[in-house]
């Protein structure tokens, strides 16, 4: 169509970081609102999913971590902004804390909730896919995360 824009999904990334029955959250403000999430965030360009969810998660909670596992790709129209989001949600695991660390613009500060914490939590969860992503991990949902091909630019597949 002519004069029509091209198309094109929000690429995020998320990790689900347990600790015990407690799972690694960001509380941040989002347009006025105080919003629950998993570290995550949007994928930059010439940049790996791998590489962008540990990247996301070290700015917004200080927490290194090390990728175990790819949970799932899922699918949502955010209510926050209207747009299709494509969500590669990771399980990880931390190595180490730097408490002093800034955080992202936005986030407020990290913490440690349990799964009934978190649905409590209800509308203030940031999307339908953080307790979505909980539970596709706690029902054993595990892809190998040789499952994802990166070619960066200038290689061959």
């Amino acid at each position: 169509m002519p004069g029509a824009g091209i198309w094109r999904p929000h690429v995020t990334v998320a990790c689900v970081v347990a600790d015990g029955e407690r799972y690694l959250m960001v509380e941040e403000e989002v347009s006025g609102r105080v919003v629950y999430n998993q570290p995550a965030g949007h994928l930059e360009d010439r940049e790996s999913l791998v590489a962008a969810a540990v990247r996301e998660t070290l700015e917004e909670t200080g927490w290194t971590v090390a990728l175990q596992h790819l949970i799932g790709v899922h699918q949502w129209r955010s209510t926050e902004h209207g747009e299709a989001v494509v969500r590669f949600s990771f399980a990880a695991s931390t190595t180490g804390h730097d408490p002093n660390r800034p955080l992202d613009t936005g986030i407020r500060r990290a913490l440690w909730l349990n799964r009934a914490e978190i649905a409590a939590l209800g509308d203030r969860l940031r999307s339908p896919l953080v307790l979505l992503s909980i539970d596709a991990w706690l029902a054993g949902q595990r892809l190998p995360l040789s499952s994802l091909g990166y070619v960066p630019a200038g290689g061959s597949a």
